[in-house]
């Protein structure tokens, strides 16, 4: 009996320490946005659960596909005030999965993107001239891969993937986080 009661003890306090990281700032995330952001006083990550009618919406205004309803998403505040949104989005851009981190202003205006996490080949990966088309974006761009954004050739597949995350990115903070 002691020994069940000592396991269920166990897995209470793995469950509620899991739980209370989960609100800390991921270290590296927290540098990228500070070093692109002045004055930041405060990173605060979050979940975010879609529910049907959102995900059905932000598949449609984003014209990617949107592969899960769970996102991790980062208030980025200076003082009291919110004065940014970033958005993590993780796609399989061949085999393997990159995480990018894409970051909206109050206007829906995308300031600027970071791969935090590229599982391809080193050669797959876009360079920071690249990276760089996604910096200060107005809310108005369509963000569409050959229109707006070049292609890279031999990482076709990783540009698109980062472009179309960006743009589900974009569609989730116009229709959940801005409101």
């Amino acid at each position: 009996m002691l020994q069940i009661q000592n396991i269920f003890l166990v897995l209470f306090l793995g469950i509620a320490l899991s739980q209370s990281s989960m609100a800390k700032t991921n270290t590296k995330i927290d540098t990228v946005i500070r070093s692109s952001i002045p004055e930041v006083t405060e990173v605060e990550a979050k979940q975010l659960i879609l529910s049907k009618a959102q995900y059905a919406v932000i598949q449609k205004q984003a014209k990617a596909a949107v592969r899960t309803k769970v996102y991790r998403y980062y208030e980025i505040k200076k003082g009291t005030s919110v004065v940014a949104y970033g958005v993590l989005i993780t796609r399989k851009m061949r085999t393997k999965k990159a995480t990018v981190l894409y970051v909206f202003d109050k206007a829906g205006n995308l300031k600027f993107s970071e791969i935090m996490a590229f599982g391809e080949p080193p050669e797959f990966k876009p360079n920071g001239q690249w990276m760089a088309l996604l910096k200060n974006k107005d809310s108005s761009v369509s963000l569409s891969m050959g229109k707006d954004i070049p292609t890279i050739s031999g990482a076709t597949l990783s540009a698109r993937g980062i472009t179309e995350g960006a743009r589900v990115a974009r569609a989730i903070y116009i229709q959940v986080l801005k409101k």
